[in-house]
């Protein structure tokens, strides 16, 4: 088994909320210097940053997860992680018949630019990411174990774009992998302020928009980073672990 740091909310300049300074060898290099092996890339509704970063990443020994944070028609964000980019574009081509057609306010909202491993621009996105889809959050997770992903709402502790704030409750018939909970809080005061939660494996992230906000709080013991590799972990199955590795307060 390998022992693997990992960040898996980190946000690229695609996000319109992100800095700029989120380019493919700036997270590689930030994750690298902090001991993080492994990360997920997860831009709002979309995708097209992720192979960048996996090919910045290529030769820093950081494994890279393509994923997305969807938000779902119930405005409840959803981290979607996948092994493979043909997964993720299967994954990003649902999602995009599922989206409305706005242009995107750059003044407003922020530039959703997509860039090269170099992080050297390439287009800017057209469309407004910071949009519900029209998918359900059920559906999502079903459409994500599909395609051989894993489902974790995001930040489940926050007022906004919240599991437990927007439906006051975590459903029960749906099959989520984990929980995300914020830097804000710790796991303890987490499961006691929301006892549901004791029910399920909880990953903290940075839900990281700037350099400084990786964490890599999440230590997960594994023989390779794959997202089967992953799922048994959590659950702390087939000699797999996982915990995190700090219960203090960022």
């Amino acid at each position: 088994m390998k022992s693997y740091i990992a960040e898996l909310h980190v946000h690229t300049c695609l996000s319109p909320c992100a800095e700029v300074e989120m380019i493919p060898p700036l997270i590689v290099q930030a994750a690298h210097e902090q001991g993080i092996n492994l990360i997920a890339i997860t831009d709002h509704n979309a995708s097209a940053n992720a192979e960048a970063v996996m090919r910045a990443a290529a030769e820093v020994g950081v494994t890279v997860l393509p994923g997305m944070e969807l938000q779902t028609v119930e405005e409840v964000h959803l981290l979607c992680l996948f092994d493979t980019l043909d997964q993720t574009r299967a994954w990003q081509s649902y999602v995009d018949n599922r989206l409305p057609a706005l242009e995107n306010d750059a003044e407003h909202f922020g530039d959703q630019f997509i860039v090269d491993e170099s992080g050297d621009f390439v287009r800017r996105e057209t469309r407004l990411l910071l949009v519900s889809a029209e998918i359900a959050l059920g559906e999502a997770v079903t459409v994500v174990h599909e395609l051989g992903g894993l489902a974790i709402p995001a930040h489940v502790d926050r007022k906004a774009y919240s599991l437990i704030q927007n439906l006051g409750l975590i459903p029960e018939d749906v099959p989520f992998d984990a929980l995300e909970i914020s830097r804000h809080l710790t796991p303890e005061q987490a499961r006691q302020k929301y006892p549901q939660l004791k029910l399920f494996p909880l990953i903290q992230s940075g839900d990281a928009h700037r350099l400084d906000e990786l964490l890599g709080k999440n230590l997960f013991r594994l023989q390779k980073p794959t997202i089967a590799e992953l799922k048994l972990a959590l659950h702390g199955q087939e000699g797999r672990s996982f915990r995190l590795r700090s219960t203090r307060t960022e």
